[in-house]
């Protein structure tokens, strides 16, 4: 493999791997993805629109802007089941189920709907990813748990579910028009989105239906939303020196570094054996997801 496109898809992981520590670790995580997303906003539409003149203005299709809407509220959805989830459960936890999840949903849609046919490899990988998701979250326990662990599980899967719905939107997009401008399209209407519902909150708030938001750290809120940015610029650098079923699934090694993460420095699980199989589980996940990756 390139080593160059390697590069970009280890940096990319980092990068999202430290958004979701991030928010796991903020006060109130919907408004700090809230803040980051209008950061970048405000600095992408400007930049992308002069892009746009100064490249002799490139096509966008009245298909794309539908396509960017609606991608655009998924994307704010995303961080609303996200964020749910990680004020309710362990970040080892909530992130290799969200994205296993997601990369099984894509097989049963693959499968299911447009009757596409799994590889032997393909097979071995998706079992892998079936069973790592069941060492990390072991449903069986939620049984003898409360109410949030459940719900934790609940949000996760559903953030899968959305990302495989944004992600299916956004491989459409880009096959018409370039990747960077139909970002300054997503961008600012998941941002103006999570605005809305940021609105909806504090009146509510003011109203004393629900507790009242957390104050944000501005500063860290807008380094983690360019972090998140800058993610998804480099997954673009690599898939333009790789090809997607190879670049995706090595992206989800940020799954191992998350639960890591958890793990070590937050302490979650504990010191024992609970904690190992998480990070064990989410090696698993990661290694079905390359096997994925390479049955293509």
């Amino acid at each position: 493999m390139d080593p160059v496109a390697l590069g970009f898809i280890a940096i990319a992981a980092v990068l999202h791997a430290g958004w979701n520590i991030l928010l796991k670790t903020a006060g109130d995580p919907l408004r700090t993805a809230t803040v980051g997303m209008v950061a970048v906003s405000i600095v992408l539409v400007p930049v992308a629109l002069l892009g746009w003149w100064l490249l002799d203005r490139p096509a966008f299709p009245p298909a794309v802007w539908a396509i960017g809407i609606a991608s655009g509220l998924l994307e704010a959805l995303y961080f609303v089941t996200l964020t749910a989830a990680y004020r309710r459960g362990d970040l080892s936890v909530v992130y290799p189920l969200a994205r296993g999840t997601a990369l099984v949903l894509a097989v049963v849609v693959g499968v299911v709907i447009l009757g596409e046919r799994l590889a032997p490899l393909a097979l071995v990988g998706v079992a892998l990813l079936v069973f790592g998701l069941l060492v990390v979250q072991r449903p069986w326990r939620l049984l003898g748990h409360g109410g949030d662990d459940r719900a934790a599980a609940g949000f996760a899967i559903l953030t899968g579910l959305v990302i495989v719905g944004y992600t299916a939107l956004d491989r459409e997009a880009v096959r018409q028009t370039p990747p960077w401008l139909y970002a300054a399209l997503l961008w600012p209407v998941s941002a103006v989105t999570l605005l809305a519902i940021d609105l909806v909150r504090s009146r509510a708030a003011k109203a004393g239906r629900v507790v009242r938001p957390e104050p944000v750290d501005t500063r860290t809120a807008i380094v983690g939303g360019f972090a998140t940015f800058g993610a998804y610029a480099f997954v673009l650098a690599a898939l333009s020196r790789a090809p997607l079923a190879v670049v995706a699934p090595l992206r989800e090694s940020a799954v191992v570094l998350i639960s890591a993460w958890g793990v070590l420095r937050l302490r979650e699980g504990g010191e024992g054996r609970d904690g190992a199989l998480r990070i064990a589980g989410s090696a698993l996940v990661l290694v079905g997801a390359v096997a994925l990756g390479a049955a293509r």
